[in-house]
Formats: C-alpha cells, sequence, structure tokens
C-alpha cells in the first residue's frame, strides 16, 4: 500500500486548515475504501448475538461575530467563548459544564477498556466546534479526543461520523456549497487527528438530519457522499419511503440502500443507517437504543440471518439529561452489555460484518426521500428540470402539505420559509463565491480563497435560520457580508 501523504498543518496563518490539499485527500480516502478497519479488533462474533445498539453524539457550537461591541467590526468568535465570557446571561452558565461534555467521552473510553469492557461511541463534532475550542484554548479537550481517536488501543471503540464543516443544512444549501463543506471537514480533521483516523471515517451524518427531497439536490447530495468517499450516511425514518411507495421504512433496524435519481435521469445512491423515532436527547441520554435492541431478535436479509441495529443520535452536551444522566447511564450498560449477546456496535464495524456474511449492498431494502413516487408517477427521469418544476408546482397546488424543502427531525420545520432575509444574503455570497472565485479557477491554497471559504461557509451554519428572528439572523447577514467583502477586494488586489 503507498505510504501516507506528508502530514498537514492544523492552522495556515489564523485560519484552520480546511482546503489545498484536496488531491492528497482524495488518495487517502481511496486507499483504504475496501479495508476492514473495525470488525476484527471489535471482537464481536456476529453469529452469537441476537441484536445490537449504536449511538452517536452530535457537537456542534456556531462562529459569531462577538468578539467586540460592535458588530460590523467584531472577531469571529465561538459562541461556546462569548457563553464562557458572560455567564450571568441566561443559560450561559452551562458553558464549562459543555465544554466536559465535548471531552468526556476521551476519558470514559480509556477507563472502561481499562476495566475490560467494551464501549461503543460514534461522535461527530463540527469544523466550527472544533476551531472554536482551539481559539479558547481549550486544548485539554482535543488532546483528550486525539487519545480515543489516535491511540490503538482505544479507537477500536470509538467511529468518527463526517459532517458539513459549518454545520449546513443540505435542502437550503447550494450544492457546490455543500461539497465544499464536506471536503473542508476531511480537511480539518485530518490535520487535526492524522491521515490514519481519516481512513476511518465512513458514515455521513447531516446537520439536523436534514435530508434533501427535491430531486436534482437529492441527486446531488448523495453524489457529494459517495464523491467523498462516504460509505453509508444517517437518515431520518420520517424523512424518507420504501421506493415506489408512500410508506416509510418497516424494518428501520436493517441497513437500506438511498436512491435518489435527478430530473435528468442521473442516479447516484448510498447505503442508509434509519436513526429512529425524533431526536430527543433522552433516548440517548438513557440509552433507550440498547434496552430496544434487548427486546428484538435476529431477523432475515438476503437470505441470510443478522441481528438487528437500533441506532440513535442526539446532541451531546444540549439539556439536563445528557449534561448529567447520560454519563452514570452510559457507563451502566457498557458495563452491562459488554460480552452479551446484545452489546453495543459503531454502524461501519456492523456494516464489515454484514458484508464478510456475502450481503451486497444490492441486497438493500431501497429507499427514497419524501414524495419522489408522486413526482415520478408523473414524469419519467430524464424529463429535464423545467417539467420537474411544472410537476411540482401542481402537486402544491393539490396538496398543502406536499412541499420540497426536505425533511429533518424537527419534522415541521422549514428551512426556506421565514428565512428569506437571511437566505438572501447567503445566496448573494454564494453566487459571488461561484462567479469570482470557483469559475475562475483560483488555486484552492490562494490565502484569499482560504479565507472567502472559511468565512462562507460559518455563514451557512443552520443556527442564523434555526433560532428565529432577531440577534441571530443579524450574525448572518453580518457575516455574509464579510464574504463579499474578501471576494471584491482580496482577490480583486
Amino acid at each position: 500500500m503507498n505510504p501516507l501523504p506528508q502530514s498537514l498543518p492544523e492552522y495556515i496563518g489564523e485560519l484552520p486548515n480546511i482546503c489545498g490539499h484536496e488531491t492528497e485527500v482524495e488518495q487517502v480516502i481511496a486507499r483504504s475504501r475496501d479495508q476492514r478497519l473495525f470488525a476484527e479488533r471489535g471482537g464481536i462474533d456476529l453469529n452469537k448475538i441476537r441484536a445490537a445498539a449504536a449511538i452517536a453524539l452530535h457537537q456542534h457550537q456556531p462562529l459569531i461575530p462577538a468578539g467586540g461591541s460592535d458588530l460590523k467590526t467584531a472577531a469571529l468568535i465561538s459562541n461556546l467563548q462569548y457563553m464562557m465570557e458572560n455567564q450571568h446571561i441566561g443559560d450561559n452558565h452551562n458553558a464549562p459544564v459543555f465544554v466536559w461534555c465535548y471531552k468526556r467521552m476521551g476519558e470514559f473510553i480509556p477507563q472502561l477498556i481499562h476495566e475490560g469492557h467494551s464501549p461503543r461511541v460514534m461522535l461527530e463534532y463540527s469544523g466550527t466546534l472544533l476551531h472554536g475550542l482551539r481559539r479558547m484554548g481549550e486544548h485539554h479537550v482535543i488532546d483528550a479526543l486525539k487519545t480515543i481517536t489516535c491511540n490503538p488501543d482505544y479507537n477500536w471503540a470509538v467511529e468518527w461520523l463526517g459532517m458539513p464543516w459549518g454545520h449546513a443544512v443540505a435542502p437550503s444549501t447550494p450544492v457546490q456549497d455543500y461539497r465544499l463543506h464536506v471536503r473542508a471537514f476531511q480537511h480539518h480533521f485530518a490535520a487535526i487527528f492524522g491521515w490514519e483516523a481519516l481512513e476511518r471515517i465512513r458514515g455521513f451524518s447531516p446537520s439536523e438530519m436534514a435530508l434533501p427531497n427535491h430531486p436534482d439536490v437529492a441527486y446531488e447530495f448523495v453524489k457529494t457522499l459517495v464523491d467523498c468517499g462516504y460509505q453509508w450516511v444517517l437518515v431520518q425514518e420520517h424523512t424518507v419511503h420504501l421506493a415506489g411507495t408512500e410508506r416509510h421504512p418497516e424494518r428501520p433496524h436493517i441497513p437500506h440502500r438511498l436512491v435518489c435519481t435527478s430530473s435528468t435521469g442521473e442516479t447516484a445512491s448510498i447505503i442508509a443507517i434509519i436513526k429512529t423515532q425524533g431526536s430527543d436527547t433522552k433516548l440517548v441520554a438513557q440509552m433507550q437504543p440498547w434496552y430496544e435492541a434487548r427486546g428484538l431478535n435476529r431477523l432475515d436479509l438476503a437470505g441470510r440471518s443478522i441481528p438487528p441495529l437500533v441506532t440513535q443520535i442526539a446532541d451531546g452536551e444540549n439539556g439536563g439529561v445528557m449534561m448529567n444522566e447520560f454519563p452514570p447511564k452510559y457507563m451502566e450498560v457498557v458495563r452491562t452489555a459488554s460480552h452479551t449477546d446484545v452489546p453495543l456496535m459503531n454502524v461501519s464495524e456492523y456494516l464489515e460484518h454484514l458484508f464478510a456474511l456475502g450481503i451486497k449492498p444490492s441486497d438493500l431494502p431501497e429507499i427514497q426521500p419524501l414524495f419522489h413516487n408522486r413526482i415520478w408517477s408523473r414524469m419519467q427521469p430524464g424529463d429535464g428540470p423545467e417539467r420537474l418544476n411544472q410537476v411540482i408546482e401542481a402537486l402544491k397546488r393539490e396538496d398543502g402539505r406536499f412541499h420540497m424543502e426536505g425533511g429533518s427531525w424537527t419534522n415541521d420545520l422549514s428551512w426556506v420559509r421565514g428565512y428569506e432575509n437571511v437566505l438572501g444574503p447567503m445566496e448573494e455570497a454564494s453566487s459571488l463565491f461561484h462567479e469570482r472565485v470557483l469559475r475562475p479557477g483560483i488555486p484552492t491554497k490562494h490565502p484569499a480563497y482560504r479565507n472567502a471559504l472559511f468565512h462562507l461557509l460559518v455563514s451557512q451554519t443552520s443556527c442564523y435560520r434555526y433560532w428565529g428572528q432577531g440577534l441571530w439572523t443579524d450574525y448572518g447577514r453580518e457575516i455574509c457580508q464579510r464574504v463579499t467583502e474578501i471576494i471584491k477586494h482580496d482577490l480583486a488586489a
């Protein structure tokens, strides 16, 4: 096997390393594509277990222009830093606990392994959080995460998930920008944890579990993941239908295959792991997936007997249950579940076991985003985007519940309606980046490219919409304005 490239610097100037090494990233991901990295080291015999459970912890803090009193000149700092420096306001007193929440798996995993147990956890940290922790000087958090990510005594129990660097939501983020988020995360992660750690990232977690359901956007979403080397994606059960139906998956605890076809007739597919129920932190804090798995039995898939996998994700820090109840419950369940017929497993480990049985992606039930069956009943793939728009408008007129804005764990939240005053500046900044940076082919190592990209990705953080109107939308518009200024001035120089 070819040697790994030279390690990346974590920072280039004042900015995190989020671009400029695309060739090396692609080479590293390609070289590990067919390797078995988890199954042997996990020590689980798939033939001897009845069911399994997987949990993932989603961790995120946005960057905000709050490093100063004037919004137009304030430095971009982590929202966590703002909380830490203003603990007298609202719930900001939780900031020190949040820092510990970001670190604690780096303590729990070694402790449990030293006790002889078999812990598992999947981790998803946004690029803005990782950068913010560095800039705050919370290096001990990154060091603890490095221990369980890079030390072979522990990293078999930990699976990192990819995500969009700036926590952008796929349904309302321009597709070319979303690809930049995905690549930026891979860069940044490799710069912090190394190439070997990047090789082990095979699953992808969309921010807010937001899955595009517009056929052309959904196709580009899946194509981006596949092109960037991901093997599976986490989806929420209420955002998908079984292919050719309007029914949600009937066996959510087995892997499926997400298949998305564009209006021009192109198709992309990726393995999908279904996250059941809502993203309620109580489900993970109280380790509900493991208790649910204890009530399940093996089932048939493609003529083979397999254990079902119950999968759930939740914020790793928000709410009293995650701050206070999760640590003792996680430790209790790991100690109880280890070396039993209902263990904890990570998803890539589970998939490696299934593939070793001879199961292929083509054996998995097909799913598609919401409403695709209605669309394809009225047009053929290949009819083109104009016909697709006509069909969508007709369906909207016939059924007020029909929408093309994607779905997420919030279910009733639109990532578009009511946020035009943010999306307008965001689309303007994105368009300008495309016209003045991407189209002319500005080198990705160019300092102004990196600076513009950094601000563009920060501006697309979901928080600027999710938290409604007011200060947060002001933050979003201000960062978009900075993107425009960097492109017009720095790249024109």
